[in-house]
C-alpha cells in the first residue's frame, strides 16, 4: 500500500531490532496471563523503545502494569 502511494506519509514502517526482541521476550512472562500474542508484545516493545503511548482496542492491555502508557481506541 505504501509503495502504491495509498498511505502517503501517514504510516512509517519500523523494523524490530535486537533491543525489541529482548523486550518482547521479557514481556512474555508479564503478559502471558492476559493472552497477548507475539505481535501484541512487539507493539508494546516498539512503544517502549520510542517512548510513545501504545494504542489498542484490546481492553485487557490497559489492565497490565507495564510502566508505559496504553490508550484504548474504543
Amino acid at each position: 500500500m505504501r509503495d502504491e502511494g495509498l498511505l502517503e506519509n501517514s504510516l512509517e514502517i519500523i523494523a524490530c531490532n535486537e533491543e525489541d526482541a529482548i523486550t518482547i521476550a521479557k514481556l512474555r512472562g508479564l503478559t502471558k496471563s492476559a493472552g497477548l500474542s507475539l505481535g501484541d508484545r512487539a507493539c508494546l516493545a516498539l512503544g517502549k523503545r520510542l517512548n510513545l503511548p501504545v494504542l489498542t482496542a484490546d481492553k485487557v492491555w490497559s489492565s497490565l502494569s507495564l510502566g508505559m502508557t496504553i490508550n484504548l481506541i474504543r
